[in-house]
């Protein structure tokens, strides 16, 4: 696999959709809470980090030859990437300004960065 598959397949490894996950839902409590230095903390580091380990080390092979592993391959372009980004500013936005409905806007934004395939082919 080179560079670009590596940094593609990484995103649905299991791991890294936890601490994506996981790490995002925290930040966003704490960014409702107004504790900014946590909340960048808690967004900004560990998910980098698990995705440098998994595309220096991981073996990305099965991920790519999954069945998610090809819809990415076909649908998780660039563009959709930065949806996926744009979705989660909006819901670090919503949660800073504590707007329920931002929150809600900004998921959906996200789950169509990821499964715009899906929905329009």
């Amino acid at each position: 696999m080179d560079r670009r598959e590596r940094l593609l397949y990484h995103q649905i490894h299991p791991l890294k959709l936890a601490i994506d996950c996981s790490s995002g839902t925290l930040s966003y409590c704490l960014l409702w809470q107004h504790r900014l230095r946590p909340a960048l903390a808690v967004q900004m580091l560990p998910a980098p980090l698990v995705s440098l380990a998994l595309v220096r080390w991981a073996d990305l092979k099965p991920y790519r030859e999954s069945r998610f592993g090809r819809y990415v391959g076909r649908h998780m372009t660039p563009g959709m990437q930065a949806v996926r980004l744009i979705g989660n500013i909006v819901i670090s936005v919503a949660a800073w300004y504590r707007r329920p409905w931002l929150l809600v806007a900004g998921v959906l934004v996200v789950l169509f960065g990821w499964g715009k395939g899906r929905l329009l082919g």
